[in-house]
């Protein structure tokens, strides 16, 4: 059994605080890295160390493999917590971190390494009786090989990256005149997104639904799942709202989907949280899409109806605990729903909105959780993901969490940048959403830039939110980030640059 006494948390924004409050309330130490861009970020100002890992770049500051190891080392950590995004799903960190004497918290990086490759999890997923979606468990090799391919699935086909995710190397096509031209694009955003060009055939499900469990599985080979997350609300395949349990699973479908769950889980000997993801066709027909080996951005609602703290599971499984529960002990309690909100404009193709954050009140209240990674008058860089904050809020029935998020939604308070909070609320005052009659296809069906139906903030609460924010600001002295020196100052135990 191992015991882990300092981690370092290879992230940055509301992830990081994240696992930096679970981590203290286990009595764990631990260190953040920071670039230039975050100097004075939260999540640095949070840690007991932080430590500086180089420019505003991603590449040269949380995606620099080799500098975030070197900081956990020199700093005396144990493990090292990837978070979601940056290197979480990078099997060769994962591998390097195994190789340092460090713990990877998280799966083993052969597990990461076969799940992160579409085709070849697939393949793993079916020898385990997992329903796959029909198509080939085989890359493209060339035009005529395609054709085939998509005749014998029958279009509507999907021509799928087999590496990476987020949309990235994804093409629908409806004809066969179009195949050739969406193959070649389809190659060239996955070679320039993840370095591998290589892309498959699928059969490409209209108007599905985008469901996911999560898992848990030890190092003693002992799973479970902890049910299900509804995640069909999407742009450009990223996921916006997430609830739990989904409106459209009867109790017989959650176990099939369960079990399927479980299935994929051993297949790979998983063990750490993790993810997989299915698609549910208009018949309820589920179909395994993919496994993410990570923490999941919408992982709070599977903590407010289950209890379980999915941080605080990782870290006694990296620890080598055996799971402290079996998958009958483990109940769904009320409802949960999620909002990521993102410095973004909704009204503009959802395109990133940086700038200072002149007024920044988060909501409160009853049943209402704010996991946050910015305090007013910080500024939103462009270097990295735009997502502020996830508003979660719990209910004893789906309604009552609607309408606590609506509320907590009209309390958050946001100006300097353009938010995606309007967006949210009028997508929870929709009939469909409120009706759980949806699909992935809710936002090219309801959502346009010049809907008179789509809410926006009125003038009047606006200057009065400001105001209130401007007469607080102004009298709450603010201690300086530097000192009379213009050297960093906080709690933080150290603040080097390696």
């Amino acid at each position: 059994m191992k015991h882990i006494r300092k981690i370092l948390i290879a992230n940055r924004g509301e992830i990081a605080v994240r696992v930096i409050r679970t981590a203290r309330q286990m009595g764990i130490g631990t260190i953040s890295v920071y670039s230039d861009a975050d100097v004075d970020a939260l999540h640095t100002r949070f840690a007991d160390e932080a430590f500086y890992a180089g420019s505003s770049s991603a590449k040269k500051s949380y995606l620099h493999a080799e500098k975030i190891i070197a900081i956990a080392k020199k700093a005396g950590a144990d493990a090292i917590h990837p978070g979601y995004g940056f290197l979480s799903e990078n099997a060769q960190f994962a591998q390097m971190v195994e190789e340092e004497g460090l713990i990877f918290i998280g799966p083993r990086s052969d597990t990461v390494s076969l799940m992160g490759n579409k085709l070849k999890a697939k393949e793993t997923v079916e020898a385990y009786g997992v329903p796959i979606i029909p198509g080939n468990i085989k890359p493209i090799s060339g035009i005529s090989q395609a054709k085939e391919m998509a005749n014998e699935a029958g279009y509507p086909i999907m021509v799928k990256a087999n590496a990476g995710g987020g949309g990235k190397g994804m093409r629908i096509v409806y004809h066969e005149s179009d195949l050739e031209v969406e193959i070649n694009m389809a190659t060239s955003e996955a070679g320039a997104a993840f370095g591998d060009n290589t892309v498959f055939i699928e059969k490409y499900i209209e108007s599905p639904r985008h469901i996911e469990f999560q898992v848990l599985g030890d190092q003693h080979g002992n799973f479970v799942h902890l049910f299900e997350r509804e995640c069909s609300i999407q742009r450009r395949h990223q996921k916006v709202l997430e609830e739990s349990p989904s409106p459209v699973l009867d109790p017989k479908l959650r176990a099939e989907m369960g079990d399927a769950a479980l299935k994929v889980a051993k297949s790979c000997n998983y063990t750490g949280a993790g993810t997989v993801e299915f698609i549910l066709d208009k018949n309820k027909n589920f179909y395994f899409l993919e496994m993410n080996t990570r923490l999941q951005v919408e992982h709070p609602v599977t903590e407010m109806i289950t209890g379980f703290d999915l941080v605080e599971e990782q870290i006694r499984i990296a620890e080598g605990h055996k799971l402290s529960f079996k998958q009958h002990e483990i109940t769904i309690f009320g409802h949960a729903i999620e909002a990521r909100i993102y410095a973004e404009d909704p009204e503009n193709n959802f395109l990133p909105s940086t700038g200072k954050l002149t007024t920044y009140l988060p909501p409160s209240g009853p049943g209402i959780r704010v996991d946050n990674g910015y305090l007013e008058q910080m500024t939103v860089p462009i270097h990295y993901d735009p997502m502020l904050a996830k508003v979660i809020a719990h209910g004893s029935t789906r309604e009552k969490a609607l309408t606590r998020l609506s509320q907590a939604l009209s309390e958050f308070h946001i100006s300097g940048v353009t938010t995606s909070i309007p967006f949210c609320r009028f997508v929870i005052d929709h009939e469909k959403f409120k009706s759980g009659d949806f699909t992935t296809n809710f936002i090219t069906e309801h959502h346009h830039p010049d809907n008179e139906g789509t809410p926006i903030y009125d003038e009047k609460e606006e200057k009065i939110a400001a105001a209130l924010a401007g007469f607080i600001y102004s009298n709450t002295k603010a201690p300086s980030p530097v000192n009379d020196n213009g050297i960093l100052k906080s709690k933080w135990k150290s603040n080097r640059k390696l």
